[in-house]
């Protein structure tokens, strides 16, 4: 399986989104923010960072970027995409998921290990997991507070779209979300780092829970 990684000016965790999915056992594509080609890839990952600086607002920028044309219609196609972090904040923007990420309450950087509890195990990426079950991941985020109004919380709770949610709330998200899947469930988009736990020698690699599942969509 061939997946690819976004790499936008700033992004900081392209590097290690990449060795992620080698770590998982497919392969990695490097996909250059100013070409619009995805190269053929079964995947995407929108990775971390701070794209563009984050100027304007965390993902504004980047979701203008020759890449996400056919990113988006090979998200409206059904292709599975995984927005990590500042990936969430692009996909956000893109419109490929509801709400926003706003500024986490006390206004301060938060970067630590968080208990998040799995919540839906119908997206391609958290296939892999177990309903109710528990993960240890890391966050870095100064804007990962999720945001929607009341209707849209109601739905995506409803609809069963809450994907991830956190045990240990690191930023005011509302109803505790860590992440959340579009309507057609294939676009995901988390606020936690799991490439950043995907080896033993990052001290865990619970991460690869998460990233193996698209593997297991795909029936490999």
């Amino acid at each position: 399986m061939r997946i690819g990684v976004t790499i936008f000016p700033g992004s900081n965790c392209d590097r290690d989104a990449l060795y992620a999915v080698e770590r998982m056992g497919a392969e990695p594509v490097e996909l250059w923010h100013a070409d619009a080609d995805l190269k053929g890839v079964d995947a995407v990952i929108v990775p971390g960072g701070f794209s563009y600086g984050d100027y304007l607002r965390p993902g504004a920028i980047a979701r203008f970027a020759n890449v996400m044309g056919p990113l988006e219609d090979f998200a409206k196609s059904g292709g599975p995409v995984l927005g990590v972090c500042n990936g969430f904040q692009v996909l956000t923007e893109a419109h490929l998921l509801p709400g926003a990420l706003l500024r986490n309450t006390g206004m301060r950087f938060v970067c630590d290990r968080v208990r998040v509890r799995v919540e839906a195990t119908d997206t391609p990426w958290t296939a892999g997991c177990e309903v109710g079950e528990e993960l240890t991941l890391p966050v870095a985020h100064n804007e990962g507070n999720y945001f929607a109004d009341d209707a849209t919380l109601a739905q995506l709770e409803d609809e069963g779209r809450v994907v991830l949610r956190y045990l240990e709330n690191p930023n005011g998200s509302a109803n505790d979300i860590a992440g959340v899947c579009s309507e057609e469930r294939n676009v995901v988009g988390i606020m936690p780092h799991p490439e950043r736990v995907s080896d033993p020698a990052l001290g865990s690699d619970e991460g690869l829970r998460i990233l193996r599942s698209v593997l297991v969509g795909a029936g490999v």
